[in-house]
């Protein structure tokens, strides 16, 4: 693939990865609406390898913490900070592990990537994320996530598997709902975005093993390496941003690009 496709693709990848605007939804617009060939998984699995370097690198001090707790949960222990949210991140991802593997399995995954699914679900969970974010209580912080709290982003994390939905854009909508601060709901979604991304890459990872030759193994390091770099630069300004900015600018971008596809599609 040229080195100008698949520097626009791990840009798009990591700048919208952790933005509430749907990297999916973008990724398959991409060949859509420049005439450029499909990435292909391959590239997909490199990107989302890249943005998980990026998030893992932000958050080191939580995952260094969700990491110890990982080893005390496996030894039956929930007694420290970090097992307990090792637990909530676990409890957070299975839903959408459940219903990727329902919706791959059956076909459906493949149906729901039309530009007008896209465009509807842009302006759609737009709205709800303003609504969310303007009436939505303050009154928690991310230490005081709960099992429950952990379960029903995980069931909001889920939804996000309607391309356009946004994954860091449906959790960071429902942990506002839960009475979390802006920053506070936004740490939380990054947080589950960890598990879900190597869930992701897994089942993508497994279906394309072994394909690989020497030039995949180059777009492969170009693809990792830029979206890695992109994705540390917006989920940076995006954090330091929510200190002083509402999500009011990214559902403005959503709205508008949701008009803009549902003209595309119905014309």
């Amino acid at each position: 693939m040229p080195v100008f496709n698949l520097l626009l693709i791990a840009l798009i990848q990591g700048i919208t990865e952790f933005l509430p605007v749907s990297s999916s939804g973008h990724l398959i617009l991409l060949p859509s609406l420049t005439g450029l060939g499909d990435q292909g998984q391959i590239i997909d699995v490199a990107a989302h390898l890249g943005t998980l370097g990026a998030v893992i690198l932000y958050f080191w001090a939580d995952v260094r913490l969700a990491l110890a707790g990982t080893l005390r949960l496996l030894r039956g222990k929930i007694d420290t900070q970090g097992a307990f949210l090792a637990l909530c991140l676990i409890i957070a991802t299975v839903p959408v592990i459940i219903l990727g593997l329902i919706l791959k399995v059956t076909g459906l995954s493949d149906m729901m990537r039309g530009i007008a699914v896209i465009g509807w679900a842009m302006i759609i969970f737009g709205i709800l994320l303003y609504w969310a974010d303007q009436k939505g209580p303050t009154t928690r912080t991310a230490p005081e996530w709960t099992l429950k709290h952990a379960f029903q982003m995980g069931l909001w994390q889920a939804v996000a598997l309607i391309p356009g939905t946004s994954r860091s854009g449906i959790t960071i909508t429902a942990g506002r709902m839960l009475g979390y601060g802006r920053q506070d709901a936004a740490k939380l979604a990054m947080l589950m975005s960890i598990p879900t991304i190597i869930a992701s890459a897994t089942l993508l990872g497994l279906d394309v093993i072994g394909t690989a030759d020497a030039g995949a193994l180059r777009d492969i390091g170009i693809v990792m390496t830029m979206s890695f770099v992109a994705a540390l630069f917006a989920l940076t300004i995006m954090m330091r941003l929510l200190r002083a900015v509402s999500f009011t600018p990214y559902v403005i971008y959503r709205i508008g690009l949701g008009i803009v596809l549902l003209w595309v599609a119905y014309t």
